[in-house]
């Protein structure tokens, strides 16, 4: 077996993994990515395509390589098809948006990291961890066969949902989130479909409801002729034959006569709240492998992105001043939740609440709801409702005030949860008094929302 040394050994050459080793390289530091894929495959991953907020991603990667993936820069809002009410709500996005080749996506972000200076090992299977007196101190891999121990000063781990990096490692004597289960996830799958003729719809994002409960179809336009079709659902629901659930609304939609499937592919995504620790001695995750991802949408790069960033900013420091305990590393977790984390916790309130009510109901009544407050709820986490738009609500909505009084409290509730997140600890000496007023609050949520506890 052989062995090689570096600062930083990444594992992953996603969003994550490829934003942190391209601001560790640009630091002029030695920086490994162990990608388990093939140079071929590397960055191919199933993926709505739709990008959010790219124009303020972190700068370790020019904005002008990712513009590179961008197909269609056109999109500027959301398009939610209610089927049960023959309605369409054109809901706005806020911020910068558009739809890119993911695959190209992931081209370009390793190829910014190999350019920053970086290293990467394709066809490597990351296999175990090497700890020393719970410190993580490398990784162990086959690569191209070959048993290979990556030792670094750093690790963090870029591997995506249910990483084998955190089921290898003993994180028991730090405030690592191990509580993390299959019920806590959503099964997704995509295609990509290239239809004959432009379709009617190609400045939008389409976003349809499943059947049933805490699920969703989505129709992203890369171009006017190339979509992204694909759907989702959380693991709490009972099964769904997503390949056949697809089919069947692809076949009842006039614009795809005649489609052809050019790709598909599946994947596991994490749409939970962020981990409430993502640091340990020598050790930090991001992306999906930290649950940096917004709960209702799936939406991921931004979040891993800047995740990244802040992940190797603090391991820089860790390097330079030759400290690696988690309370040296605890500041990645306070930008964190400072940036996103607390407010993907506060949106997550509203998705476990999909678990326990209706669907018909719901739809109905988003059916009745503006557009501009639904996209302060989804893109904020908050949204307020000005007495004259309250009492146009209220007349459109009539029927319907037994599940508006459950929003309503949902919402508080998220918002005393979002409070809660901004007063995340300093140190890890408090953590586990913060941690457990957050469960305190999480227990009163289930029993308001009347949900089956998720975490």
């Amino acid at each position: 077996m052989s062995t090689r040394s570096y600062d930083v050994v990444v594992a992953g050459a996603g969003t994550g993994g490829s934003f942190a080793a391209a601001r560790l390289a640009g630091a002029g530091l030695d920086v490994a990515i162990l990608e388990r894929k093939n140079e071929q495959q590397a960055g191919h991953i199933a993926c709505g395509d739709a990008l959010k907020g790219a124009d303020a991603f972190p700068d370790s990667i020019p904005r002008d390589r990712l513009e590179t993936a961008i197909t269609n820069p056109g999109v500027d809002h959301g398009r939610f098809e209610i089927p049960q009410e023959d309605t369409v709500l054109e809901i706005p996005v806020p911020g910068e948006l558009a739809v890119v080749d993911r695959w190209k996506y992931g081209k370009v972000i390793i190829d910014g990291a190999l350019d920053a200076g970086a290293e990467i090992h394709y066809d490597t299977l990351v296999q175990d961890v090497v700890q020393d007196n719970g410190r993580v101190r490398g990784l162990r891999a086959t690569t191209d066969g070959e048993p290979v121990t990556y030792e670094a000063e750093m690790v963090i781990d870029a591997a995506g949902s249910l990483s084998i990096v955190q089921e290898s490692a003993d994180l028991e004597h730090s405030h690592f989130d191990t509580n993390v289960t299959f019920q806590q996830f959503c099964s997704a799958y995509r295609e990509i479909v290239e239809v004959p003729e432009p379709v009617p719809w190609d400045d939008a994002l389409v976003f349809k409801p499943t059947a049933r409960a805490a699920g969703y179809l989505w129709y992203f336009p890369r171009t006017d002729r190339i979509i992204n079709a694909g759907l989702g659902f959380q693991m709490t629901e009972e099964p769904m034959t997503m390949v056949d659930t697809l089919r069947d609304d692809l076949n009842q939609r006039a614009e795809f006569k005649g489609a052809k499937v050019i790709n598909k592919l599946g994947a596991a995504l994490p749409t939970r709240r962020p981990y409430d620790s993502a640091v340990a001695p020598g050790f930090m995750a991001v992306g999906d492998a930290a649950g940096h991802v917004n709960p209702t949408t799936g939406g991921g790069m931004a979040g891993a992105a800047y995740a990244a960033d802040y992940a190797a900013q603090v391991a820089i420091d860790a390097i330079e001043q030759d400290d690696f305990s988690e309370a040296a590393l605890w500041e990645y977790n306070e930008r964190v939740m400072d940036h996103f984390g607390g407010r993907y916790a506060a949106l997550d309130v509203y998705n476990i609440m999909s678990t326990a009510v209706d669907v018909d109901e719901l739809m109905s009544l988003l059916a009745s709801l503006p557009g501009e407050k639904l996209a302060d709820a989804l893109y904020s986490g908050s949204t307020n409702i000005g007495w004259g738009l309250k009492l146009k609500t209220a007349i459109r909505t009539l029927g319907h005030w037994g599940t508006i009084y459950g929003l309503m409290r949902t919402k508080k509730l998220a918002d005393r949860l979002l409070e809660h997140y901004e007063r995340y600890p300093s140190d890890p000496a408090a953590f586990t008094a913060w941690q457990q007023d957050r469960d305190e609050l999480m227990d009163e949520i289930y029993q308001a929302i009347g949900a089956t506890p998720k975490y």
